[in-house]
């Protein structure tokens, strides 16, 4: 598969040469492409994302390594409040040269002087997003019988009606002491 010379997340290293040794510095605010996401938070689509690339040069190929920014936005998994957050991460990836051995699942390659940042972005923001965002660490979510937001109404309750299927063990009550008090029934041979 080629790449496309002018997507904004393929870099090109010609000014890099070949010599170990000699790096070169990036910095790129790109476009966020299609799906940088989980279920309930990612970066949106076309977003700005900051890239601070440092490319060098050795023996087997192009080692690129820095860090990029991005702005999250989506919702809370216990509220469903709009959650935002700014998040930051590491990259790093060696495009070996086009005529290297390497095999293909060993590392990334070349393609002539281009290589595509994408699936090593792609793969640092979406391990490094949260797997159940929230808005607020303490955040007790919604009410399951009527969805009224439960930190904004800490003593919200509801009055619990028994289900008919447990009559009888509503039935039981118990003493002061903490003891099963039982309805008067035939006394048992013990007792008489």
């Amino acid at each position: 598969m080629r790449i496309d010379p002018r997507s904004p997340l393929v870099i090109n290293t010609h000014d890099l040469g070949r010599r170990p040794g000699s790096m070169r510095t990036l910095e790129l605010t790109v476009p966020a492409p299609a799906d940088l996401c989980i279920e309930l938070l990612g970066v949106p689509e076309g977003s700005p994302i900051g890239l601070q690339l440092r490319l060098e040069a050795v023996m087997e190929g192009v080692l690129a390594s820095g860090t990029a920014r991005a702005t999250l936005t989506g919702e809370c998994a216990r509220c469903l409040d709009p959650v935002e957050d700014d998040l930051e991460v590491l990259l790093q990836e060696l495009y070996v040269y086009p005529e290297s051995d390497a095999e293909e699942d060993e590392a990334s390659r070349l393609d002539g002087e281009l290589f595509d940042i994408e699936p090593v972005l792609r793969d640092s923001v979406v391990l490094a997003l949260p797997f159940q965002p929230v808005c607020a660490p303490d955040c007790q979510g919604l009410c399951l019988e009527c969805g009224v937001r439960l930190s904004d109404n800490p003593g919200h309750a509801h009055e619990e009606s028994a289900d008919p299927r447990w009559a009888a063990l509503f039935a039981l009550k118990t003493n002061d002491a903490g003891q099963l008090a039982t309805r008067p029934g035939p006394a048992s041979q013990d007792e008489e």
